[in-house]
């Protein structure tokens, strides 16, 4: 099922999330319904805060990144409870964009290798080391479930001339081919 994707300003977005544990209910069709709603947005990358809930876990499919880096083929993870254990190298500048705030997209710094605990869809636990763009989209998901968004990481001018922008993605005033849900969208009365 495709689930609506929660747009910039909510405080879902800014929620460090919680951990779960293998009772958490309906994790399998979550996971599921987590990567299609990924899919139908166009993304590479979703966790859960981005479809309002606050918890540690995020889907990621950076497979069409593959021509650009080939070991990203079939690099398609789960991650559970995820926390990373240290970011290495000298940082590096990518564009970056993000489903909870569509039609931005800014050039954002970020350390080229990280090493990351986490449990995947089975529950086994990983210690794993990613570089490049897998690690780069691991980053910028797991910001979601610290309750940072890429958007934090501008300078304060960068912020300001996006902040007209940001005001509008909260208020529904943008246009996407997806389902979205705004924090402060008024519903107007029907007499």
């Amino acid at each position: 099922m495709k689930l609506p994707i929660i747009a910039y300003g909510d405080p879902v977005l800014r929620q460090k999330a919680k951990e779960i544990d293998s009772d958490y209910p309906n994790l399998d069709t979550l996971i599921k319904d987590m990567f299609e709603t990924m899919y139908a947005a166009s993304g590479v990358g979703l966790a859960a805060p981005q479809i309002g809930l606050p918890i540690r876990l995020f889907v990621i499919d950076a497979s069409p990144y593959e021509e650009d880096e080939p070991i990203l083929k079939d690099f398609k993870k789960v991650f559970i409870n995820a926390e990373i254990i240290e970011e290495t190298g000298e940082n590096w500048i990518s564009n970056e964009g993000c489903l909870s705030i569509p039609d931005i997209r800014e050039d954002i710094a970020r350390q080229p290798t990280i090493t990351i605990n986490y449990l995947d869809e089975n529950w086994e636990e990983h210690e794993e080391t990613y570089s490049g763009l897998g690690a780069r989209i691991i980053q910028h998901e797991y910001d979601h479930i610290e309750g940072k968004l890429f958007t934090d990481k501008l300078s304060p001018l960068k912020k300001a001339l996006i902040k007209g922008k940001l005001d509008a993605i909260t208020k529904g005033k943008v246009d996407v081919d997806y389902k979205m849900k705004f924090p402060n969208l008024k519903r107007k009365k029907r007499f």
